[in-house]
């Protein structure tokens, strides 16, 4: 399958300290991989790096383009749909208005993200800080969305919900991968629930890729020996 994104060798340091050392990972078209490790081993700052927050040697490749170096907001324009960690919606614009300001000409408009998400149809003109958490997370799904991205980023989109929501977007990242083209890099804790998303996975561990591979082949021994409290 076609590379979408491909990471190789990354570095990256927060001014003096090395988070990243050396980290690899590729997502092909249409595929969904999950990035995987335990708290503060180099997650986030993967992500980072790829959408431009954060300087990063090593070569970071989206669509075969060398993305090293460029802004943001270049970066996004290019395809990749970043959902970050903590949501980050705008809280003072509606939920229609949030998703508005995001949109890029392509197949996901309002009513297509409001027939995955039809909570935000019901709130479309309420302000985003008025939503709960879970409904922020849609509107932060549903904006990254809007974005038309052939590639997109989930950073822990189901911490700290209720159960009953975290299945709700489980149901609709699923749908998400079976049913459109886009490609997905997913940053999650649960083993069950990205086994019905994930084709493969990439553990990191104190900023390097200790172990990836098909989804099915992380067992317990690994899933114990890396991602184990």
């Amino acid at each position: 399958m076609k590379s979408v994104l491909s990471l190789e060798q990354i570095e990256a340091s927060y001014g003096p300290i090395q988070a990243l050392f050396g980290v690899s990972l590729h997502v092909s078209e249409g595929e969904a991989v999950a990035l995987m490790g335990r708290n503060g081993m180099g997650k986030s700052t993967t992500v980072k790096t790829i959408c431009g927050m954060l300087p990063a040697q090593g070569d970071i490749r989206f669509a075969g383009n060398r993305i090293n170096g460029l802004p943001s907001h270049k970066i996004a324009r290019l395809g990749i749909g970043l959902v970050p960690e903590g949501r980050r919606c705008f809280s003072g614009l509606s939920v229609e208005e949030n998703l508005v300001a995001a949109s890029r000409k392509g197949e996901w408009d309002f009513a297509k993200v409001t027939d995955l998400f039809p909570r935000l149809a019901e709130r479309r003109r309420q302000q985003a800080a008025s939503l709960s958490g879970g409904e922020q997370q849609m509107l932060a799904i549903g904006r990254a969305l809007m974005t038309n991205p052939r590639l997109l980023v989930l950073d822990e989109a189901t911490e700290g919900l209720a159960p009953v929501v975290r299945q709700e977007i489980w149901t609709a990242i699923e749908a998400l991968k079976n049913q459109t083209g886009v490609s997905i890099l997913i940053i999650d804790k649960s083993l069950k629930e990205l086994a019905r998303i994930a084709d493969r996975a990439v553990i990191v561990e104190r900023g390097k890729d200790v172990w990836s591979g098909p989804f099915d082949a992380l067992d317990r021994e690994v899933a114990d020996r890396h991602l184990g409290v």
